[in-house]
């Protein structure tokens, strides 16, 4: 239960309708920007904005309540042209709804209030005073004129300047050739660790190419060097684009052509990498050769041992046929 006690103000106080107050439709903020502006005495000129700024009212909230009380008729605003070509907003605030013509004819009945008005005599822009004497042309920078047949220039003449000559053109771009493109093209082939190589490295690696081929080194030679400078212990190739641009980057003296079996001065064949020299080719029946591990000296691959009696017979290799001559 709520108990009211009422003690009537001596003085500064206003009269407001209940009707306004319990408005269903106004916010708080709303019912407190009217009744803020209905409370000042007759003639002050405090705008919404000025009264939403002194009750404490944002910006949004301002927008909001000022909304609500244009909708309801409780506010008006109109623009019009004062004297002097000053462009004025007048606004209505009432405490009943009004309409728009009848705020607009309260709004004809009130005096246009000007910026200039509020200005006071003692502050406003006296007389001007003319300047003495009668206007003269501004001056040419101070210095006289100058007679235009007269050269009064006393730079020393500059000396004639020889043309440069032409730089020389720099040389082109050599296109590598088809051979060293379609090797670089089949280097992801030659090992899983080259299958990441970036297109956009293919030009740079292909001149490279070009440079073993100009040497005297053949495409297979190039490979073996490629596979010899592979990791052999397992370890991934992360950049194979940068391992390759290494490899390649110096050219090492072509060897001339040796026959089949070496001699004292000439070097032996290059030999594998490691990873391929463990490896043995089984000696079984099979479509195309098959490379395995050995872990002894066994000489077919484990496909063929763990076969049936049946298709080891198969696996096993033919025997050699003897040719007798009578």
């Amino acid at each position: 239960m709520i108990h009211r006690h009422h003690i009537a103000p001596p003085r500064a106080f206003s009269q407001f309708s209940h009707d306004l107050i319990r408005h269903p439709r106004l916010s708080s903020d709303a019912v407190r920007l009217l009744t803020w502006q209905l409370s000042l005495p007759d003639g002050a000129r405090e705008s919404l904005s000025r009264t939403a700024e002194r009750a404490r009212i944002g910006a949004c909230a301002f927008t909001r309540a000022k909304r609500q009380l244009k909708e309801e008729g409780f506010v008006h605003e109109r623009r019009l042209q004062g004297p002097g070509g000053h462009w004025v907003t007048q606004q209505l605030v009432s405490n009943v709804p009004l309409s728009a013509a009848e705020a607009a004819k309260i709004l004809g009945r009130m005096p246009v209030h000007t910026p200039s008005a509020d200005v006071s005599p003692q502050v406003a822009p006296s007389r001007r005073i003319p300047a003495v004497g009668a206007p003269t042309p501004p001056p040419t920078d101070g210095y006289p004129r100058k007679d235009p047949g007269e050269n009064t220039s006393h730079r020393p003449a500059e000396p004639e300047q020889k043309p440069e000559p032409d730089p020389e053109p720099a040389p082109k771009t050599t296109e590598p050739p088809e051979a060293a493109r379609s090797l670089v093209a089949a280097l992801p082939h030659l090992s899983p660790d080259l299958r990441r190589i970036p297109r956009g490295m293919h030009d740079e690696l292909a001149r490279l190419v070009t440079r073993w081929l100009t040497t005297g080194h053949t495409p297979a030679a190039i490979r073996t060097h490629i596979l010899r400078g592979l990791p052999d212990d397992g370890t991934p190739v992360h950049r194979p684009g940068g391992l390759l641009r290494y490899l390649l980057r110096d050219v090492p003296p072509a060897l001339a052509p040796t026959s089949s079996a070496p001699t004292a001065e000439q070097p032996a064949p290059a030999r594998p990498s490691s990873r391929l020299a463990t490896l043995r080719e089984c000696e079984g029946n099979h479509v195309q050769a098959t490379l395995f591990r050995p872990a002894g000296g066994e000489t077919l691959c484990r496909r063929c041992l763990n076969s049936s009696p049946y298709e080891a017979s198969r696996c096993a290799p033919p025997p050699r046929q003897r040719t007798v001559i009578a």
